[in-house]
């Protein structure tokens, strides 16, 4: 099935490649989506990895959560699904 990860306080010197390439190391990469300010194009300083499967996700999260990547100590956790809904119920009035 495959699980998404978000990948928190990373140096502003990591790109697509390398985190693809760090997250490699543990399993098939689907996608990493490093996110970027709108203006200036430079890194915000997390990420989004979605790995194939759910064992070499839970892999990457054991191993490389805490470690130190340029100088900076990385979060790797699951990422949290967007939340469903909300706001008023909308129902068919007849």
């Amino acid at each position: 099935m495959g699980k998404k990860l978000y990948v928190g306080n990373l140096p502003f010197s990591a790109t697509q490649d390398s985190l693809e390439k760090t997250f490699g190391e543990y399993g098939e990469v689907n996608s990493v989506n490093l996110i970027k300010d709108r203006d200036t194009g430079q890194s915000k300083g997390f990420a989004f990895v979605e790995m194939t499967r759910d064992g070499e996700a839970d892999k990457a999260i054991h191993e490389l959560d805490g470690t130190i990547m340029d100088e900076r100590e990385i979060k790797v956790n699951l990422a949290k699904q967007p939340r469903q809904g909300g706001g008023q119920s909308h129902r068919n009035r007849s």
